[in-house]
């Protein structure tokens, strides 16, 4: 009898096409999941910068509302000021977290009274599908398919 060492060429085909078959199977879910994920943030990072910006409007009652986001931010190690408030990372700040880039809109009014914030996918389909937006009302709206957000879109429950 011959003493076999190592695999046969059928029994290696067959382990590297399971492993194929597997990873088929994960990828795309993997990718589901992260979207998900970034969607996730990007509604906590929205809730984050109405909280902000209200603390704000508070915190300096001249002013209101902050004329950008990046007023919200500052960078590490911070000392508030109607300049950086330090209420939000800096990241957030400079508008991109998780996939999302989100733009701020101020009604340019001393003291502001309203402000607009949109988030939106910086990769539509691979980063998020929703865009999301909210206003001085803390309500936030979405739109599935990845239009335009405003207040008419749907609410989010």
């Amino acid at each position: 009898m011959r003493n076999q060492k190592g695999f046969s060429l059928i029994e290696l085909i067959l382990v590297v096409s399971v492993i194929l078959i597997i990873s088929a199977i994960a990828v795309p879910n993997f990718l589901r999941s992260r979207m998900r994920a970034n969607e996730a943030s990007c509604i906590a990072s929205i809730r984050g910068i109405d909280t902000a910006a209200v603390a704000y409007s508070a915190s300096y009652p001249d002013a209101g509302f902050p004329a950008t986001l990046n007023l919200l931010g500052g960078a590490d190690p911070c000392a508030a000021s109607p300049a950086s408030a330090c209420l939000i990372d800096d990241a957030l700040a400079q508008g991109a977290k998780s996939g999302y880039a989100f733009v701020w809109v101020g009604d340019g009014a001393t003291p502001s009274v309203s402000f607009t914030v949109a988030a939106t996918p910086q990769a539509p389909g691979s980063s998020g599908q929703s865009t999301y937006c909210s206003d001085q009302t803390a309500v936030i709206h979405f739109d599935p398919n990845g239009a335009a957000c405003t207040n008419a879109s749907q609410t989010l429950q």
